[in-house]
């Protein structure tokens, strides 16, 4: 271990400085539990090695803790001494420069070193091992990353912390400036896990009050953002009003009528600006949208009423084709099936509904045969890369995702040297090309995605939409399938009848015994429907470990990895956070063999399952070719619930490769790593589309407002092989009796039945 002065902040000397791999950190020795270290790393998640902090503080009496040194304020400083500087190059934060080049740059320019990079890069080729042009790669990794400490450099100025300074950075680059001095409160909106307290208190800095009309429309702003992310298109103007008054106020702080009354009033001007829209609703409500949701909700309806046309044709014998198609395929249609075919033909716009087991999928196979026979083009997709797969592999014909049909494109630099926006190539000026467009799983899109689906379609394409409306809604907002429903203006077949019975499936069973409100009965004697009853979370936890790498692989002939854990909550010992942590250790512990990257207390080991957690258009992907020779495929956008195995993690150009189930290659650097979480468990709303070989459901406790039945019919439906409860069993009863669901804030089907 290089060693380090060690320094001694009390009498009893439980303080010191200690290394792990190369970085000095604070230890509190009195604090240290085993296997538990306590301290702070001088790289300070994002500040290399070399590069100084300046700290103002004082130490402090904490009553539980001792002696601490609180912060008040830091600051980042480069290195200004040849020590320094080696270390700084040699840190691996530019590409190609290891510690021993790093060494022989300084030997050669001593203090002038860092300057040479910058301004006089040519030079470097004087230094042994260095070409013409590794020194000019060397110099664009260089200008690159001082670009980030400058950008550092300023933010922390602010009094913004480093991890925040360097995703607000990456977020964007030089633009950043003028936003945090124009607006700060963008951050909140456009940065994951930033919030408006942070977003706020860099404004405060800045020197914005407190009582000011831009916090107050900020606020106001956010509020209706962070309602759009709970699935709501609006929200009723008393409990915006609400909200958005516990943001600005702390809650020990007498209540302010004014500020309540200024909030109003700033509605009003967020209207008048066109950013917000104010509608009367039916039943009294004063409805507040953000403008952007409120013109989807209204251009959707229109799109879609334009393309409802009538397709009624009586030149085609349509009873005499399925009856051809029955007996090509071998396949007999039930009443249901064939009408879903025929309203599919006939309209402009068909939705097809229908719970696990109905025939859904054999309604698609035909539905594809009878629009070949005459002779119409059709394109066929789905939300994510998992659905599009399994639509791909149980039809035989190419799916893809919903964001590769319209071809995600942008991200490049313009003429003028700025990013250009993130768009889809096919719009209404380049619509997509087809008769027929079917879309699988559409329980799960949500409203800004189908509307962006809406503008490639043109009057004269067909459009189909198949999906389980029992299903949770979108993670993101709206509720389009049931609101499409709901309208009663659509040709709508909902498909009752249960096919799989004969497979003895008591997981199709039960499903529909769940969506009734009917109870199950609780026994083992089914062959893929077990019940074990658990009473404590570590019990229920160490039956998890007992089944997954003992039991159900085995019996269900499964691979462990593929067998997937789905939870209601993300908190607690039975959410998703704790369980993913148990659960690696199981599937794929820690080895000297394999890599790993920690970051947030969170360890990215080769080899983990893990899932994309926000829609990022940004993230650049490839396919390779079989063999990895060459990029078959390449381009944007990785989006919330992608799920895939960490593939490469390499330290050299700190980065983690992802390769996801339709064969993307992803590469995340590790300042992107708060994009990722494991997915060994995940929430049930993140199943949403997928299907999995086995299933298990813990359950213990949780709040009243997730447990109900519409969660548990959706985690039962995932299942083909095999569900597994584990816990308390009785929960099962309380969750069937339970139909509380979230109530989303939309008002699409009004939308569509005022066009009707």
């Amino acid at each position: 271990m290089k060693m380090y002065n060690i320094i001694y902040i009390n009498q009893d000397k439980t303080t010191e400085i200690k290394v792990k791999n190369g970085v000095p950190y604070i230890v509190f020795k009195n604090l240290e539990l085993p296997g538990i270290v306590h301290g702070f790393s001088t790289r300070l998640g994002g500040v290399s090695e070399g590069i100084y902090i300046s700290a103002e503080g004082e130490y402090v009496n904490h009553p539980q803790y001792d002696l601490q040194f609180k912060f008040n304020s830091y600051e980042i400083k480069m290195p200004d001494d040849m020590i320094s500087i080696e270390r700084y190059l040699g840190s691996g934060i530019i590409k190609g420069v290891g510690e021993a080049l790093a060494k022989r740059i300084v030997k050669k320019f001593k203090m002038d070193s860092l300057r040479i990079i910058e301004e006089e890069p040519e030079r470097l080729a004087e230094v042994k091992g260095i070409s013409e042009r590794k020194a000019r790669d060397i110099a664009v990794s260089y200008n690159e990353k001082k670009e980030m400490q400058d950008a550092i450099i300023f933010l922390t100025g602010y009094g913004i912390s480093i991890n925040l300074a360097v995703k607000i950075f990456n977020e964007y680059g030089q633009e950043m400036y003028k936003i945090i001095r124009s607006n700060p409160y963008k951050i909140a909106e456009d940065i994951n896990g930033v919030g408006f307290k942070t977003a706020d208190e860099i404004a405060e800095r800045m020197g914005i009050s407190s009582d000011s009309d831009f916090r107050i429309r900020a606020a106001l702003l956010y509020t209706l953002l962070n309602a759009s992310q709970l699935g709501h298109m609006y929200l009723p103007k008393q409990m915006l009003v609400a909200k958005t008054y516990s943001l600005l106020v702390a809650d020990n702080v007498p209540y302010n009528e004014e500020l309540e009354d200024e909030i109003g009033s700033q509605i009003i001007e967020l209207q008048m600006t066109g950013k917000a829209i104010v509608k009367e609703l039916a039943g009294d409500v004063t409805a507040v949208y953000a403008a952007a949701n409120y013109y989807i909700e209204l251009n959707s309806a229109r799109i879609l009423s334009d393309i409802d046309l009538d397709f009624t044709s009586e030149d085609r014998p349509l009873d005499k084709m399925l009856a051809q198609i029955e007996e090509a395929e071998k396949i007999t249609l039930e009443e249901k099936q064939k009408l879903a075919i025929k309203n599919a033909v006939n309209n402009g716009v068909a939705v097809i509904t229908g719970g696990p087991g109905t025939g859904k999928t054999t309604t698609i196979n035909a539905m594809i045969k009878m629009f070949e026979k005459l002779n119409l083009e059709l394109l066929l997709a789905a939300p994510t890369g998992r659905a599009a797969k399994r639509i791909t592999e149980a039809t035989g014909y190419t799916a893809q995702t919903i964001h590769r049909l319209l071809e995600l494109s942008g991200g490049g630099i313009d003429e003028e040297g700025n990013r250009s926006a993130y768009t889809f190539v096919r719009n209404s000026n380049n619509p997509l090309e087809a008769d027929v467009i079917i879309i699988d799983e559409m329980s799960m899109v949500d409203s800004s995605l189908f509307y962006s689906l809406l503008q490639a379609i043109m009057p004269g394409t067909r459009l189909v939409l198949v999906g389980d409306s029992n299903q949770l809604p979108s993670v993101g907002p709206g509720n389009v399938l049931k609101d499409i429903i709901r309208s009663g203006v659509f040709s709508v077949t909902v498909l009752d009848k249960i096919f799989r019975q004969g497979e003895n499936s008591d997981i199709i069973t039960n499903a529909h015994l769940i969506n009734a409100g009917k109870q199950l009965e609780i026994n083992n004697k089914s062959r893929d429907f077990f019940y074990i009853p658990r009473q404590g979370s570590q019990d229920i936890i160490a039956e998890l470990k007992h089944l997954i790498l003992d039991s159900l692989p085995g019996f269900f002939q499964v691979d462990p990895m593929n067998i997937q854990v789905l939870t209601p909550m993300r908190k607690y010992e039975l959410g998703v956070e704790n369980l993913n942590k148990r659960l690696q250790e199981i599937l794929n512990p820690s080895s000297r063999s394999i890599p790993e990257k920690e970051k947030n207390d969170v360890v990215f080991r080769k080899g983990d399952k893990v899932m994309q957690i926000k829609n990022n258009y940004k993230l650049e992907w490839k396919i390779m070719d079989a063999k990895d020779r060459f990029v078959k495929e390449e381009g944007v956008g990785v989006f919330n619930g992608d799920v895939g195995f960490i593939k490469e993690i390499d330290e050299f150009d700190q980065k983690i490769v992802v390769e996801y189930d339709d064969g993307r290659l992803v590469d995340y650097l590790y300042s992107q790593l708060d994009e990722l979480e494991h997915a060994y468990a995940i929430t049930i709303h993140k199943s949403q589309g997928s299907e999995y070989p086995v299933v298990v459901i813990p359950l213990l406790t949780g709040p009243a407002k997730l447990l109900n039945r519409n969660l548990l019919y959706t985690a039962v439906t995932r299942a083909r092989k095999g569900v597994v409860i584990v816990g308390n069993i009785g929960l099962v009863k309380t969750m069937i009796d339970n139909i509380d669901e979230q109530k989303r804030y939309t008002t699409f089907a009004e939308r569509l039945a005022e066009l009707a």
